[in-house]
């Protein structure tokens, strides 16, 4: 950092609270959708696909969720929660994982043409923590 007209002061560009400053575009690498076109419900259940490792090594976005699916089944919502990512941005991240064969995605149980309530509640449960 360059010093403030010598006051030995440093001079940041950013915030120190704001945290990391990756843009979800550039965790997506410029994209919007998942490569497949696929749109996953926000109500999904993604679980890892048991002993399936990446072919090459993951970057830190997908690591990290591969990582929390590997936890456990988890709906697209909490994810998108725990991630601190907007919902697009992790369904291009999910999209990657799934073309690459290391997670599943299932779609919300129902009965009689609703969701399954189970389901909802692990959901409200995810946002309450936020």
């Amino acid at each position: 950092m360059a010093d403030d007209e010598g006051s030995g002061a440093q001079l940041h560009w950013y915030d120190d609270d704001a945290g990391p400053m990756v843009r979800p575009f550039t965790v997506t690498r410029g994209r919007t959708r998942p490569a497949t076109g696929q749109d996953f419900d926000l109500l999904a259940e993604v679980r890892a696909v048991p002993g399936a490792e990446p072919a090459v090594p993951l970057d830190h976005a997908r690591s990290s969720l591969l990582d929390q699916v590997r936890r456990g089944p988890r709906p697209l919502a909490e994810l998108a929660a725990d991630a601190d990512l907007p919902v697009g941005a992790l369904r291009v991240l999910l999209g990657d994982l799934l073309d690459d064969g290391l997670v599943q995605v299932a779609a919300p149980a129902t009965r009689a043409g609703r969701p399954d309530v189970r389901l909802l509640h692990e959901v409200i449960q995810g946002l309450r923590r936020l």
